[in-house]
């Protein structure tokens, strides 16, 4: 039986659905201490997000990724969802402009001086087997409120009008270590990580 010294020294490698190293980086702060070490996937390899939901493109990422490597893989897929457009931009909210600021300015743009600016950030986490068969899934939320004009600057896409009230701060204003905690993508790294340590066994044959 390994010991947690030895899964550090040994550590299990992922091939991550992103040519993103600042995806990686960020994927990776959540894993360092479980001994997991992620990796790009081939730059050459692209994958079209034609799923319907969140849970469906990252499901199709990471097998795609995975068959392609013939490793285990990852992927994330995650987006913003604004209450008053029902859901939108939702699976679309990085193809919404061509820039952060367009993608903001659009979003603004459409909600106007709309008084409900509930919203929520989604992100699904996917890990799927050398075969492309997922192994685990889930799914991460955080609920919060679209300001009228950015605030902060930290974070990248919709973070600086997306504020959280329970912190009293944006995305954009958090500190890295306070973003990994309340993010959507955090809450999916904190639902996975338990599921992710009954699979080393698994993963190092």
């Amino acid at each position: 039986m390994s010991t947690p010294e030895a899964e550090i020294q040994n550590p299990k490698r992922l091939v991550v659905a992103t040519g993103n190293p600042g995806k990686l980086r960020e994927m990776q702060a959540y894993l360092d201490d479980l001994g997991w070490e992620l990796q790009l996937k081939p730059p050459e390899l692209e994958i079209e997000e034609t799923g319907e939901t969140f849970t469906e493109n990252a499901c199709l990422k990471a097998s795609a990724v995975a068959l392609a490597t013939g490793q285990w893989a990852i992927a994330d897929d995650s987006g913003l969802e604004v209450d008053a457009l029902d859901g939108a931009p939702g699976i679309y909210s990085s193809r919404y402009g061509k820039t952060d600021t367009e993608r903001i300015e659009r979003l603004l743009g459409e909600l106007g001086n709309e008084l409900n600016r509930e919203a929520q950030f989604v992100c699904v986490v996917a890990i799927a087997r050398p075969d492309g068969a997922i192994a685990l899934q889930a799914e991460g939320i955080c609920r919060g409120e679209i300001l009228r004009a950015p605030r902060g600057t930290k974070g990248f896409g919709y973070d600086p009008i997306f504020y959280v009230p329970d912190q009293r701060l944006t995305f954009a204003e958090m500190t890295p270590e306070m973003k990994r905690r309340y993010s959507h993508r955090g809450k999916a790294f904190e639902a996975l990580i338990p599921q992710l340590s009954q699979l080393k066994g698994v993963q190092s044959d």
